[in-house]
């Protein structure tokens, strides 16, 4: 089944990841060059509602991919909450959307329970969105423009709220049409 392959594709990344938990500070976006297009996303919340990324434009959204069993997901999503605040408080229009790789819904609250995400979080049960995304990492992270674009993208983990990132943010949510 492609999925289970799938999924053990990103166990075996996960766990490489884990070797390289002392340079989540290092880890930096990569800018697409060429003109990649968007896969369409459209998933139901933790809670049960339905999210379209299309009707996130107008914003800036990382839109990630992880699971429960990434350490450097775990690690890096203060950060994310703590990158949220800063953007609010210059009001800058940004989403964070996080697909979780095929784990039940039990796991992910179990998860969410200890590490607070202040985030969406989709469920992708089927993982679907990890095949249509190339995803082959976790976390594997998308900045989308504001036009729905996909302008940086990174495979492991990072301190979201750097000032370097915050800036790349800013800038792209200044790109408004």
């Amino acid at each position: 089944m492609k999925v289970s392959v799938t999924i053990k594709k990103v166990l075996f990344t996960t766990l490489l990841s884990i070797f390289s938990l002392s340079t989540l500070h290092a880890a930096e976006l990569k800018k697409v060059e060429s003109e990649l297009i968007t896969p369409a996303l459209k998933l139901e919340t933790l809670d049960g509602k339905s999210l379209d990324l299309k009707d996130e434009m107008g914003k800036v959204v990382l839109v990630q991919f992880w699971a429960t069993y990434c350490t450097p997901c775990r690690v890096e999503m203060p950060s994310m909450n703590k990158l949220i605040k800063k953007l609010e408080a210059d009001k800058v229009p940004f989403k964070i959307i996080a697909v979780n790789m095929g784990e039940t819904k039990a796991e992910v609250e179990k998860f969410v329970d200890v590490v607070k995400p202040e985030f969406t979080i989709l469920m992708d049960s089927k993982g679907e969105n990890v095949q249509a995304w190339n995803v082959f990492a976790a976390p594997s992270n998308f900045i989308i423009d504001t036009k729905g674009k996909i302008r940086y993208t990174l495979y492991g983990g990072v301190e979201w709220d750097s000032d370097e990132i915050t800036k790349v943010i800013k800038d792209l949510a200044k790109e408004k049409s």
